[in-house]
């Protein structure tokens, strides 16, 4: 196996891994009926509908496919402007819960991790 092909076989899994814990989190506090506190409602959804596109990020990536880095990194993106919009209500006073603070740099933080690999790869294929 060629050096990079381990990192994105790894990154593949982790993103994989982390769209399935998504969709299950993101389900029970939408459709579970918890009370989740101060969620803010369009973080929840984006994230919820995310976890699909990061299992289908993960399989293309695992399948080495040309579309796979584009949509690892489109991820990536709307993740940081979600992010942001989310900083902005924030500070307009919004309430919400701290743990959605971590959350949100969490997820931007491994889709950055995710891009890179998956951006290094396809350079090196190219």
């Amino acid at each position: 196996m060629p050096a990079l092909r381990k990192p994105l076989t790894a990154v593949a899994v982790v993103a994989i891994v982390f769209g399935l814990l998504t969709i299950v989190s993101g389900g029970r506090a939408l459709f579970g009926g918890a009370d989740m506190g101060a969620v803010v409602p369009f973080v929840l959804w984006f994230n919820f509908l995310a976890g699909f596109a990061y299992i289908i990020a993960g399989l293309g990536l695992w399948f080495r496919t040309g579309w796979a880095p584009g949509l690892a990194i489109a991820i990536t993106l709307a993740t940081g402007a979600i992010f942001a919009v989310f900083l902005l209500e924030v500070w307009r006073g919004t309430a919400y819960e701290a743990r959605t603070m971590g959350a949100m740099a969490l997820r931007l933080a491994i889709w950055v991790v995710i891009s890179v690999v998956a951006a290094r790869e396809n350079a090196s294929r190219a």
